[in-house]
Parts: C-alpha cells; sequence; structure tokens
C-alpha cells in the first residue's frame, strides 16, 4: 500500500513538473518564469525585405538588434533567416514560400510587396510588416479598423500628410505648380498621393502626377516633372528611394526642390522631410514580435503601431545649392 501510494505522489510531481513549461516550435522548451509570464525559447524568424536602400536597411537592422536583445534578456535565442528580393515582388513570394516550408516561428516582412506576398503564403505564421504606409491598401482591406483579426500585424512608416503639405506651403508659399512624383506599381505611393493632394490644392496649389513604372524610366518621367513644376514631391516610395541618384541628377541641375516623404530619399535628391527613424520603427516591430513569440500574443488583435517620432529635417547641401532657405526648427540630415 505504501508503495503505491508512494508511485501515485511521483507520478502527480512529475505531472505537475511538466505542465510547469511549454514548447516553441523547435522542440526547445519555453518556461514558464513562475510570476505568470512567459520566458523565451528559441525561434527562427523570416525576415523578406522588397529591396535595399537607407530606409528598408535601418528599419530591418532595427528589428533584429532589438528583438535579439529582448530575447536574449529572458534566456533564449533567435535566429534570423534573412532574404532580399532586389526589388522583384516574384522573388518575394519565392522567398516567403522558402519560409513557409522550413517553419519559421515568424515572418517581418519588410514593404508593401513583401506583406502581400506572406499574406498570400500563410494564415498560420505569424506575419508583422514594417515601412507600410498603409494597412487596409496593403491588404486589400475596405473597411480598415487598425486590426487585421488575422495573422497579420506591423507598424507603418506613414509620417502625417497633411504635415507634409504644410511643410510645403511653409517652405514653398509662392509656388503654383507641385509635381507629385511616384511609382504607380507601389499601391501604398498612390495612396499617397490620392490624400495629400487635395491638402495641397486646398491650399491653391496646382497638382500634377508624374507616374513612372520601374526604375527604367525614373530619369525621364522626373524630367517631364521637373520641367513642370515649381516643386516636386516624392512619397515613401521604394523605387524612388532606391534612385534618388538618377532624380537628384535631374531636378538639382534644373533648380527644382524636392519635398520627400522620408529621410533616405531626402538625402538623396531631396531638400526636406518629415520623416521617422527607421530603425526605431525596426525596434518597435521587434517589441511586437516578442509578445507574439514569448507570449503568445495574437496579431490579428494587435493594433498597427506608428513610429514613435516625427522630424522636420533638411538636406543642407542640396537646400544651398537650391537656394532654399530652412526655419531654424528643421534638423540637418548627417
Amino acid at each position: 500500500m505504501k508503495k503505491r501510494l508512494l508511485a501515485a505522489l511521483m507520478a502527480g510531481a512529475m505531472a505537475l513538473s511538466m505542465t510547469a513549461c511549454g514548447s516553441s516550435s523547435d522542440g526547445e522548451e519555453t518556461q514558464s518564469s513562475g510570476d505568470g509570464t512567459a520566458t523565451a525559447g528559441s525561434y527562427t524568424v523570416g525576415i523578406v525585405q522588397l529591396q535595399q536602400h537607407v530606409a528598408l536597411d535601418a528599419a530591418t537592422q532595427g528589428f533584429q538588434d532589438k528583438l535579439t536583445e529582448l530575447i536574449e534578456a529572458d534566456g533564449g535565442s533567435v535566429k534570423f533567416d534573412y532574404d532580399n528580393a532586389s526589388g522583384d515582388s516574384a522573388n518575394c513570394t519565392t522567398i516567403v514560400n522558402g519560409f513557409v516550408s522550413s517553419g519559421v516561428d515568424l515572418i517581418m516582412a519588410n514593404a508593401t510587396a513583401a506583406l502581400q506576398a506572406a499574406q498570400s503564403a500563410t494564415a498560420d505564421i505569424p506575419i508583422l510588416g514594417t515601412s507600410i504606409s498603409d494597412y487596409g491598401t496593403a491588404l486589400g482591406v475596405t473597411d480598415w479598423t487598425g486590426t487585421t483579426g488575422t495573422n497579420i500585424s506591423g507598424t507603418t512608416d506613414l509620417a502625417p500628410l497633411d504635415g507634409q503639405a504644410d511643410m510645403i506651403q511653409e517652405l514653398f508659399p509662392d509656388a503654383t505648380n507641385v509635381g507629385m512624383l511616384y511609382c504607380s506599381a507601389e499601391p501604398n505611393s498612390s495612396y499617397q498621393i490620392n490624400t495629400i493632394k487635395p491638402y495641397l490644392e486646398e491650399m491653391g496649389y496646382t497638382c500634377t502626377e508624374y507616374a513612372f513604372t520601374d526604375s527604367n524610366d525614373v530619369a525621364s518621367v522626373a524630367q517631364n516633372a521637373a520641367s513642370n513644376s515649381d516643386v516636386i514631391y516624392i512619397p515613401t516610395d521604394n523605387t524612388a528611394a532606391s534612385c534618388t541618384e538618377a532624380i537628384a541628377n535631374v531636378v538639382i541641375p534644373a533648380g527644382v526642390p524636392v519635398v520627400a516623404g522620408e529621410q533616405g530619399i531626402c538625402s538623396g535628391c531631396g531638400v526636406a522631410t518629415l520623416s521617422i527613424d527607421y530603425y526605431e520603427l525596426g525596434e518597435a516591430t521587434a517589441e511586437m514580435a516578442y509578445e507574439i513569440l514569448v507570449n503568445d500574443a495574437d496579431p490579428g488583435t494587435m493594433e498597427i503601431q506608428s513610429a514613435p517620432n516625427f522630424t522636420k529635417m533638411y538636406n543642407a547641401a542640396n537646400a544651398e545649392t537650391l537656394g532654399v532657405t530652412i526655419p531654424d526648427d528643421y534638423t540637418a540630415i548627417e
């Protein structure tokens, strides 16, 4: 009888011990800390980035650095499977399908085409987007409420478009024609143009759209815009961001200033921007990833997060070359 009682007690103790821990997807245990919060296990995160340019690179780096810091501080480890699609949406699909086949724990999709590829590839693996201007547009959701109700959430890089319109009015009050230069193949660029255009028209500007289809016609379309505009506006646009040298080679000799939607484009060809810190945006995305991986947060109920800070910035060299006077509350891009 005593032996049976001892055996029962030992079995009960083993059962309690087993319920104190769960497991991550690779089989390593995620331990309970004893205060109701989880401690990290071992994870693999797939990162698909549409193309290489300053803004997207910074977002990816911020994401990797912050998530590594958070996971390791909690006793776990994280491995990143990173791939760059070189600006090709079809490559995004191939990359994401590879992540799904290998069973990564989470996918970070950097830029709209990358997010759309991830959305099409899996409804099960958690997905976080970053450097996305508008999630409703990117995901094809007409009644956007701020959460997806699916396996997707993330961060947006959209600076206030009314604030960008105010910047154009502040710097160029005597201008008449605003050229709107963007890539027609990027839905989020079209969204920004359609949003800021009414603000500018209400201010009295005549706005004309100059859309290029890819990097091959950027220079020719930029030349057309420069010939017919007093100032050019470029939204957060990945193709433009990868072709700033070509744009600068047109607009600077033509004497036409560019107000850009983000810092990277402004650094290459602009005079001013109301921009975010993309490294900080990546960090914010990592904090969401931590909650999903370690604390089992549901991405479908996580609200899309905005960048923590917006800053008026200017390109000192281009401003001087074009004779643009910059107010004191702007910060020079280093």
